[in-house]
């Protein structure tokens, strides 16, 4: 009974360790990771690394800039604001 529990409880674990993942990309820059909420939950761009990456090429995938990714690298100083808004106004055109 108490084995079952366990068992239960370690399945309820994993389910939401994976649910975790399935709905964050997690974003690294080197040695420090940041954690982006994902507007579905999906696996594609999941784990991105923005080190040594172009900011264009970053803001230009539709995933990462729905979810913010502009707004982050703000935070982070790689952007300024200003920059950000132009970049997601370039991107946001292109899809139309």
């Amino acid at each position: 009974m108490l084995k079952t529990i366990r068992n239960y409880i370690l399945i309820a674990i994993l389910a939401y360790g994976l649910y975790f993942v399935v709905d964050h990309h997690f974003i690294m820059d080197g040695k420090d990771f940041y954690l982006l909420k994902k507007s579905e939950l999906t696996l594609s761009y999941t784990f991105y690394n923005i080190k040594d990456r172009k900011i264009e090429s970053i803001m230009e995938i539709d995933d990462l800039r729905n979810d913010g990714i502009g707004d982050l690298l703000v935070e982070i100083g790689l952007i300024t604001e200003e920059k950000k808004n132009k970049l997601e106004a370039k991107f946001d055109a292109e899809d139309e």
